[in-house]
C-alpha cells in the first residue's frame, strides 16, 4: 500500500519503508485521483498516447523547419508565421503531457496532452489559420509589420516558458481538472513564480494565445482569443478559488489578497 514493502530486518522483523508512488505497469497512464480521470474522449491506451506524440512531434518539425528557413519565398501560404504558429501549438500541447508525466505523475492521462479542450477552443485555432490564410491571400499587404510578429513570437515563448515553469514548480500540487476533495499530499504553494502570480499556468496559457496571434497578425482572432479565454478563466477561477479557500481557508485568503493574476479584469 502506498508503495510500501516490507523488508526484512536484522532482528528478524520487517519493518515498512515509504516509496513514491509508481504504476503497476510502467506503461500504465491511468490516474490514481478519481477527480482526473479521463473522460473517455479519447482512449487512455499507450498506443493512442503515442500515436498523438508522434503526431505532435510531426507538426512541430513541420512548423519549425518552416520558421527557421523563413518560409517559401514563392508560396504565398507557407509562411515563416505560420510555420512558428504550428510549431508551438504542436510543442505546447506535447509539453502540457510530457510536463505532467514528469513531475506530476498521479494524474497523468491522455487528457493531460489538453487536445480536449473545448469545441470554442479548436474553433479558434481553425478561424485562426483560416484568417491568417485567406487575408495572405487576398490582402497580403496587411500583414507586413514584422514587428508585430517578433512581439508576438517573443510573447509566445516567454508565455510558454511561464506555464510549463509553473506546473513543474507546483508538481502534485497542480492540475488540469478542478479538484473538489483535498488530498491528503496537496500543498498550497506560494513560493517561486507563486509569489508572483497566483494562477501563473492560467496567466502562461492566456498571453501565449494572444502571442501566437500576434504572430499571425490576425486581428480578428486577437480578439476572439481574448474573449474565449478571457471568459474560459473567468468562470473557472472563482470555481476553483471556492474549493482552495474550503482546502486551505485564510491562508489562500490572504494569499488571494497579496497575488494577483495578471489577467485582465481578473484581479
Amino acid at each position: 500500500m502506498d508503495g510500501a514493502k516490507p523488508q526484512p530486518a536484522a532482528n528478524g522483523f520487517s519493518v515498512q519503508r515509504r516509496t513514491p508512488w509508481q504504476p503497476s505497469n510502467p506503461l500504465e497512464t491511468a490516474p490514481i485521483s478519481a477527480a482526473v480521470q479521463p473522460d473517455g474522449g479519447i482512449p487512455n491506451t499507450p498506443l493512442m498516447m503515442s500515436f498523438i506524440a508522434f503526431c505532435l512531434g510531426c507538426l512541430f518539425a513541420l512548423g519549425a523547419l518552416l520558421f527557421a528557413v523563413g518560409g517559401v519565398p514563392e508560396s504565398w501560404c507557407l509562411d515563416y508565421r505560420l510555420g512558428f504558429f504550428v510549431a508551438s501549438w504542436a510543442f505546447f500541447h506535447y509539453a502540457e503531457f510530457a510536463v505532467t508525466a514528469g513531475w506530476n505523475r498521479p494524474k497523468v492521462s491522455v487528457d493531460s496532452f489538453l487536445l480536449n479542450n473545448g469545441i470554442a477552443y479548436h474553433l479558434a485555432n481553425g478561424i485562426a489559420v483560416t484568417e491568417f490564410l485567406v487575408t495572405q491571400y487576398f490582402f497580403p499587404n496587411f500583414k507586413t509589420y514584422p514587428f508585430v510578429s517578433q512581439i508576438g513570437i517573443a510573447l509566445t515563448l516567454i508565455s510558454h516558458a511561464l506555464r510549463s515553469g509553473s506546473m513543474i514548480h507546483a508538481a502534485t500540487n497542480f492540475s488540469h481538472a478542478v479538484m473538489f476533495k483535498k488530498e491528503e499530499t496537496h500543498v498550497l504553494v506560494t513560493d517561486g513564480i507563486y509569489a508572483w502570480l497566483r494562477h501563473p499556468s492560467y496567466t502562461g496559457f492566456f498571453y501565449w494565445g494572444l502571442g501566437t496571434q500576434l504572430t499571425l497578425q490576425n486581428p480578428i482572432s486577437f480578439v476572439g482569443y481574448f474573449i474565449v479565454m478571457w471568459n474560459f478563466f473567468h468562470q473557472r477561477i472563482p470555481i476553483e478559488e471556492r474549493q482552495l479557500v474550503k482546502f486551505f481557508g485564510d491562508d489562500y485568503v490572504n494569499y488571494r489578497k497579496r497575488v494577483g493574476t495578471l489577467i485582465p479584469f481578473i484581479p
